[in-house]
This record gives structure tokens, sequence and C-alpha cells, in this order.
């Protein structure tokens, strides 16, 4: 199982989450008026930190959809996993498919709003476009998305996996104590892991070592 901690802004950060067993980083970028938005200089730097670890694979986190600037940008960091967290549509993945064929994992998010999914009718699309994997997490009933602390309800989550050819992430609300209200979701066959924010920060919002651990200690084992 992966566990992907998203939102670092700090290198302490970096390590911490590393030290604590995370897999997988998610580093900000193209996010506007977001808490932990990176500039390009800064991504490439965590990015190259993470790397550092020796166990930490940065996933550029963003809401952007101009494959060109995206594919710079993504290779000027190191970056090999791509997150589309907004609303992007198949053709912005074919389109970043063709600037980076070989050399990137594109990772699309799903949104869950009250039950529904607005992309669901795209899967097939995405993949076809060239998605490698999904992540579902959940919206809140005004729109946000992203770092939101909702959770999605688990037959839902399930459900939707089913119309997926792809492996899938979980989010949306995860937390050490909330494992067991998942057990459609974590015994499908394509389930890859969880991604969280705010379950592994501290009380200064700073990601933070001990709650990471806490959460890798809590989903990895059975």
């Amino acid at each position: 199982m992966f566990v992907k901690v998203c939102g670092a802004t700090t290198a302490e950060e970096v390590r911490a989450v590393a030290e604590a067993g995370a897999d997988l980083l998610g580093l900000w970028h193209g996010i506007p008026d977001g808490r932990a938005d990176l500039p390009a200089g800064q991504l490439a730097e965590l990015a190259a930190e993470a790397r550092a670890t020796g166990r930490l694979r940065p996933v550029l986190v963003t809401f952007a959809s101009d494959p060109a600037a995206l594919a710079r940008t993504a290779t000027a960091a190191g970056t090999d996993w791509i997150q589309l967290h907004g609303y992007q549509r198949p053709a912005l993945v074919r389109a970043l498919r063709t600037e980076l064929p070989d050399r990137v994992r594109i990772v699309k998010v799903l949104h869950v709003r009250s039950g529904s999914c607005p992309e669901a009718s795209l899967i097939a699309a995405y993949e076809r476009a060239g998605t490698d994997l999904f992540l579902l997490d959940a919206a809140t009933a005004d729109g946000r998305v992203g770092s939101t602390a909702h959770t999605l309800d688990d037959h839902t989550a399930a459900a939707l996996a089913d119309r997926m050819e792809r492996s899938f992430l979980l989010a949306g609300g995860l937390r050490p104590d909330n494992r067991n209200r998942f057990g459609a979701t974590l015994a499908h066959p394509g389930f890859l892991g969880i991604d969280v924010d705010s379950a592994a920060r501290g009380d200064a919002g700073l990601l933070d070592g001990a709650r990471t651990a806490d959460l890798v200690r809590a989903w990895k084992t059975p």
C-alpha cells in the first residue's frame, strides 16, 4: 500500500514524512490561493529533497490545464508523477501524454460530491487518453476540492472503482482511527493506497512526522 502525504512547503516536512514511512509526497503548484502552493523554483528544491531521502517520490499536484507548461515544469522539477486535481478534461491527459510519453505517471482525481461523481462518465475517456491512476476524493457541498477533510462513503468509492480499469488511491478525511470504515474499498482489487493531508499535520499546521507515522501504522497494518 502506498501512503501519499500532500502539501509540503519546507525541507523539514519532507524529511519528517520520509522518516515516518510515507511513500509519495504531493507538492502543490498551479493551485491559485492554495495554502501550500509553490513557485516553480521551490517546487524543484523540494522535489530534489524528496528524491534525496531515497524513499519519497515527489508528485506534482496541480489545477493547471496547459500541457506544454506542465510538461516543462515537471521536467525542470524532476517530478515523474503529475496529479491533475481539478476538473481537467481527457484532452489534457492526452496532450500531456504526448508531451511526456514515457517519463511521467499521470494521476487524475475524481471528485465525489453528495454521493455522485461529475467525472464518472469520463472514466473510460481518461483511461484511453493515458491516465495511469485515479485518486478518489471528496468535494464539499459548495464545490471546494482538495484537502477538505471531508470523508467519502465506502460503498460509493468502491462502486466508482468498479467502473475503472486502472488502480486508484483513496483520499478524503482519512485518519488513523477510521480505516475500518473502508472495508469495501480496501478489499477492491484496484486499491493501491491512500492520500492524506490534514491528518498528517501538527498543531502548527505543518506536516508532522509523528502524525504521519500514526497514519502509516494504522493503514499499512491489516
